[in-house]
């Protein structure tokens, strides 16, 4: 498993890499793809469950915000919103009165995941598009990865009381506390690296750096087990079978839509 999940992570970092340097529509086609992917993985686990979103909107309003959000940041998102509402409605009222009883509820899943994956997937592209944005999200990103893999093998060995049971069995406080110091220290030396390629002026800091491990430790954790509740519920173990040794898009990305949008205010309240 370990072993999969490390060949499919060489193979992926690069194009990831090569599109956060690029920024602009390089890194908006990458990120496009990969969630809509994740939406249409959505949209299958609640099928799952016995309900049905309209994947056809789950997909395309996560892609038209995505879009939006590149072309000119939020301006556009009222009425992108606003449109979603009211086409996500009309498909649910016909399903209504074709025979599906559970029409306001799909409605609702429906809007949901729109919300949950295209406004907050948006923010990998804010992030990016902030000043300094290619360095700080080589800061963001890589510290929600070390949180995790801190937590998992700090956790394998000395885990001992389970942080969230019915969620997550697997996860202990001991590695949830241990994930958050490694993000911490492994943060502050990225952050020290990436300050030799932005210069002597930059904003990014070793210091700035370790706050962001420090948040990115303590809160996308929520992210991971927001997801394994909506799994749970529905009975299914894998959001998809897309990464082996990693499950599905969603999984993987489950965390990073809370480190994005958190990261992304955080840095634009505090040091842009």
């Amino acid at each position: 498993m370990l072993a999969k999940r490390l060949l499919v992570t060489i193979i992926l970092l690069p194009i990831g890499l090569v599109a956060i340097i690029a920024g602009g529509w390089y890194l908006t086609a990458l990120i496009a793809i990969f969630m809509c992917v994740v939406a249409w993985e959505y949209a299958n686990l609640f099928r799952a469950g016995g309900l049905q979103p309209a994947s056809v909107l789950v997909i395309g309003g996560t892609l038209i915000l995505l879009i939006g959000r590149n072309i000119n940041g939020f301006d556009s998102a009222p009425w992108m919103i606003s449109l979603v509402i009211l086409l996500g409605m009309t498909y649910h009222l016909v399903a209504y009165e074709r025979g599906r009883d559970q029409a306001g509820t799909d409605f609702a899943v429906t809007l949901a995941g729109v919300l949950y994956l295209g406004w907050l997937g948006a923010y990998f592209i804010s992030l990016r598009n902030l000043p300094e944005g290619k360095w700080w999200i080589l800061v963001v990103l890589p510290a929600v990865w070390f949180a995790d893999s801190g937590a998992y093998f700090i956790g394998k060995r000395f885990g001992r009381h389970h942080l969230s049971p019915r969620l997550s069995p697997n996860k202990t406080w001991e590695g949830y506390f241990g994930g958050i110091v490694v993000g911490v220290l492994l943060s502050a030396l990225f952050a020290a690296i990436w300050r030799v390629g932005a210069g002597p002026d930059s904003a990014i800091t070793p210091l700035r750096g370790a706050l962001v491990g420090l948040v990115m430790g303590i809160l996308p954790t929520l992210g991971d087990l927001g997801e394994s509740m909506i799994k749970r519920q529905m009975g299914v173990k894998d959001s998809g079978k897309l990464l082996p040794g990693h499950g599905g898009a969603f999984d993987r990305v489950d965390s990073w839509l809370w480190a994005v949008v958190i990261g992304y205010y955080m840095i634009f309240w505090l040091w842009s």
